[in-house]
This record gives structure tokens, sequence and C-alpha cells, in this order.
């Protein structure tokens, strides 16, 4: 058995993803999540409980030393899967491809699978109701922007279509769960889908209430500033802002041309295209969480089902988006199939090296990029991980693109906070646009002056 952790060791040694699994399973009194300074959700509660070292923590946090990694759960979970991949995980089938029946792809942020899965889960009677992310109605009153929630009709479920780079957590709807009998499946991100699979290893009422998990392709978890600096940027007070959608659709643009829009409680809309914002190069890591940089998990590799964005061609200059799909589940696989055959989804089979390349950098910052900072980082726990510590294959260039990338995040968070205290967002929009510059300038160009300057004054 590896040493115990609390839940204090795990914030302290930058290693909470803000889940919420902690405090779902928490006995005692007064544990919740909230936000932190740099707008991060992390564990609240009495000393003794945020301090306790214990078994079942130690088990059951998805960032834990003492849990057991993706591949242990995936043997577990899909003993049968056909296929067993460095990158992807195990696996029955890949595809590339849309959903074709009525408006799914139109109103996803992608080809439309996510919603259309969880639906058809529902149409066939698998579950009682699909946990997932939705806007809230007043996110003034609420604090929070997004939030998770059960939804029990098709129409619920499709409000929960689009992206959300938000931090939201686990531990209101796991609650809910655990107290209204029924069969759900939960849609989140790879280390969320890990947390729900490891509660269930450990609590029977989980097991059974939750037969199916939904999981997306993670690049990493945004902090709420995120949504913060969108309003500075577009000269609106987010004390303002009731409405926000990360990824607009745009029949004559490009699906990986992003575009951010916010909603005012007047109704006025502004937007602007990731590009010109200081921090819109998401390669870069701003506002990222600090856990996302020991996680190696890109595909949701516990999952029953995962989707991602086919960011290659032809697919990622299609407007309409498309979605890369891993099945590990027979029984969702057993639809799937039908439904091609109906011509409700038009899919193609690919392999796991097509589904690698569609997040060919992710999986550069999952593995060589993890292996190197394993090198380096010595902050609290020693976190065991599927690739071996390793600063020797990176280029010197790769090594670099790393540390930055690692800078600005860690960096991306004070200078915020600071900005935010002294209320002068310039100071941060300044920083960000000469942080963004460099990377841009060394990532794209081998540090050519000349393009990290055309970068930084906004010339093309």
């Amino acid at each position: 058995m590896n040493k115990l952790v609390s839940p204090k060791d795990i914030v302290d040694s930058g290693l909470c993803i803000g889940c919420g699994s902690c405090v779902a399973q928490a006995a005692v009194r007064g544990t919740y999540m909230d936000f932190d300074p740099i707008g991060q959700l992390k564990p609240h509660g009495p000393a003794e409980w945020y301090r306790s070292r214990t078994e079942q923590f130690t088990q059951t946090c998805p960032f834990s030393p003492g849990a057991k990694n993706e591949d242990q759960l995936a043997a577990l979970n899909f003993p049968g899967a056909e296929h067993k991949d460095n990158a992807v995980g195990r696996y029955q089938t890949a595809y590339v491809g849309y959903v074709a029946e009525e408006d799914f792809r139109t109103h996803g942020s992608s080809g439309g699978m996510v919603s259309w899965v969880a639906t058809e889960l529902l149409r066939q009677g698998l579950i009682d109701g699909v946990a997932h992310v939705v806007a809230t109605q007043n996110p003034q009153e609420d604090g929070r922007f997004f939030r998770y929630r059960i939804s029990r009709t098709e129409a619920h479920i499709r409000e929960g279509a689009k992206s959300r780079y938000y931090p939201i957590d686990l531990s209101e709807i796991l609650a809910l769960i655990r107290a209204v009998p029924g069969r759900y499946a939960v849609v989140g991100i790879p280390c969320f889908i890990k947390a729900i699979h490891l509660l269930r290893s450990e609590d029977p009422n989980i097991r059974e209430r939750i037969p199916f998990t939904l999981g997306l392709f993670c690049g990493h978890m945004k902090s709420a500033r995120f949504v913060e600096s969108f309003a500075w940027q577009m000269n609106v007070p987010v004390t303002e802002v009731s409405r926000v959608e990360f990824r607009q659709k745009d029949p004559n643009r490009p699906a990986n041309w992003y575009n951010a829009k916010l909603t005012l409680r007047n109704g006025q809309t502004v937007d602007k295209d990731w590009w010109n914002l200081a921090d819109g190069d998401w390669g870069a890591g701003f506002f990222m969480n600090s856990a996302c940089n020991f996680c190696d998990d890109v595909v949701g590799e516990t999952a029953d089902i995962s989707f991602g964005d086919a960011w290659v061609e032809p697919y990622s200059s299609d407007p309409r988006g498309t979605n890369v799909v891993v099945v590990r589940s027979t029984v969702i696989e057993n639809f799937i199939q039908d439904a091609i055959q109906q011509g409700r989804l038009q899919l193609e089979n690919v392999d796991a090296k097509f589904v690698e390349q569609t997040q060919a950098a992710g999986f550069r910052q999952r593995r060589e990029g993890l292996a190197y900072r394993l090198t380096w980082w010595r902050k609290g726990i020693r976190l065991p991980k599927r690739v071996a510590p390793d600063a020797k294959s990176p280029t010197r260039q790769r090594k670099l693109i790393y540390r930055l990338r690692f800078q600005i995040s860690a960096w991306g968070h004070r200078v915020f906070r600071f900005a935010r205290a002294v209320n002068q967002p310039k100071v941060y929009i300044l920083w960000g646009r000469m942080a963004g510059a460099v990377y841009y300038g060394w990532a794209y160009h081998k540090g050519k002056w000349g393009e990290i300057f055309k970068r930084f004054t906004g010339r093309f």
C-alpha cells in the first residue's frame, strides 16, 4: 500500500483538479467545493477532515499516488476490449464522423456525438438520466457560469451541448445520484471519469447507479478567470455577463477557428476570435490547472465511450464540425453500429494511430512533455506515472517550449490575480500578449525575434 495522503497533501502539491470526489464521499459536515484566489475549485472543510490521511481518500482521488491508474481501471472495466494501444488505451472500435440525424451536429461544438449517445442511452431505456454540464440560469447570483445537472429528457440533454472550458465539480451531482435511485450516465473529462471509476470500486451505490460513463478528450482544465479575461478583452464588465459561448460555429469558417461570444444581461452580445486574444493560444497553457501538468490521459481511457474533435484535414477545415470517437462498451458499440446501418450516423472506422494524430499536440504534452517535467519538478508528492522520467529524448526547442508553457501557466494566475486586485486589466493583457508572443515565436518559429515582435504587436 502506498503512503496515505490527505486532501491538503494533494492541494499543496498542486495536484488537485477540483473534481469534488473527496467532498462527495466525506462523512463530515461542513465540507464543500469553492473557488480559490486564482479561480480554481478546491475542497474546503474542517481541519480534521482536510488534513486526515485515509485509505479511502488515497484510493479514490484521481491524482493520488495510491489510486489505480488508467491502465488498471480499463483492464477491470473493459477486459474484452479487442485493441490495446499505448496512447488510446483499451478499445473496441474507433470512428471519425458526425451525427446525420436531426440537428445534433448543428448545435454541438463538433459532430454532435456526445449529445446523441447520451440521448440514445435514454431512448433505449438504458438510463434514467444524464449528469452533464450546463450553463447556469443566473451566473451572477449563482457564482458560477456552469454546473453539473441531471437531465431526464432529450430536450434537456441537448442543452448541455457545446464545449465548457470552465471549472466544475462532481460533488453535488454525486450526492444527488446517491439520494435518488436510478441509472445514470456521467459525462466528463478524463480525470473526472477516472474519479467516478475509483468511487465505483469503493461504493456499491455509485457502482449500481452509474452504469455508463461518457468521456471528453481534454487538453487541460481552465480557471474561472478565463471568462473574466474574455470580458476584459472585449471591454465589458464581467459582472454583466449572463452567458458564455467558448466556440461559436460559423458556416463560413473552419471548425478550428475559435470565436468566443459573451451575452450580457441587457441582451447585448460581444465576440472575439481567439487568435486576437492575448491568451487565446491554447497550447501556451494560460489559466491551466497545475494538476494538468501531471495527467497522462488525453482521450478518456476509462470511459465507456469518449469523444474529441478530429483535428486533422480535411475534417478540421469543415465548419460543421467532426468527431473522433473511441468505443469501449459493447452495449454502446452495438447501438452505434445499428445507427450507422440506419443512416442516422455518418461514421467511418479508423485506427488508434489516426486518433492519436487528431490529438498530436495533446499527446506530446502528456507523453514527452510529462516525461521531461518529471525530471525537474520536485514539489510535494511524487506521483507515479505511466511514462518514465526522460530528459534526453526531447530536443532543445521542445524542452524550452515545455518550460515556457509551465511558466506561463504558473505566472499567468499570479499576474491576473494582481491585475484584478488593483483593477488594472491592461497589466495582465500586456503581460499575456508578451508571454504569448515569446511562446509563439519559440513554438512555431524557433525563437525568431521578428516573428515574436509581429505576434506581440498583433501584426500577422
